[in-house]
């Protein structure tokens, strides 16, 4: 329960950074990874391409986007360590908005609402094109993405699982 107190009170800070940006925070450098961790609540460790591996077993992931999710890019060339992106919005079946950091021309800037269009033959968000902010449009290459990492889902049943434990070994202890 702590470690969801401290992520929700982590990414309530950075939301506020971000959303107010001042001279303070508009030197920091942001990383895809860490930012994602923060801002979306996943507590995946790593190079952004090893959280879809790492998320079996301790969260749902899919290859449909939801709010609040983090798309997962595979590592390729230039992208040797992948990227991760939380979808802040659903805009159509096709479309949706992501914030990230660390991307393009935004090198270890925070990007809020970005475009992203499934660019996949069979419309499974295998492949995306990104909004590409130096040249104001989506990007022209595709990327190759895993899926969508959903939060919370397993992590909260096993915190449930794991705070029943701890109330009946203290019932146990006290003969309550």
């Amino acid at each position: 329960m702590f470690k969801s107190i401290r992520a929700a009170a982590a990414a309530l800070v950075l939301i506020a950074s971000v959303a107010a940006p001042t001279a303070a925070n508009a030197q920091t450098y942001w990383q895809c990874a860490p930012f994602a961790r923060v801002f979306s609540g996943i507590q995946l460790f790593g190079a952004a391409a090893s959280w879809w591996h790492q998320a079996i077993g301790k969260y749902a992931s899919g290859g449909a986007p939801k709010a609040g999710s983090v798309l997962v890019f595979k590592a390729i060339g230039a992208m040797r360590s992948g990227h991760v992106a939380t979808v802040t919005k659903i805009v159509s079946d096709r479309i949706i908005k992501v914030t990230h950091a660390n991307w393009g021309g935004a090198k270890g800037r925070v990007e809020n609402d970005v475009t992203v269009v499934d660019a996949s033959p069979n419309g499974d968000w295998s492949q995306v094109k990104v909004w590409y902010s130096p040249i104001h449009d989506i990007g022209q290459r595709a990327y190759p993405t895993y899926g969508f990492i959903y939060g919370g889902a397993k992590a909260v049943a096993a915190e449930a699982v794991a705070a029943g434990h701890a109330i009946e070994a203290r019932t146990a202890n006290t003969g309550a």
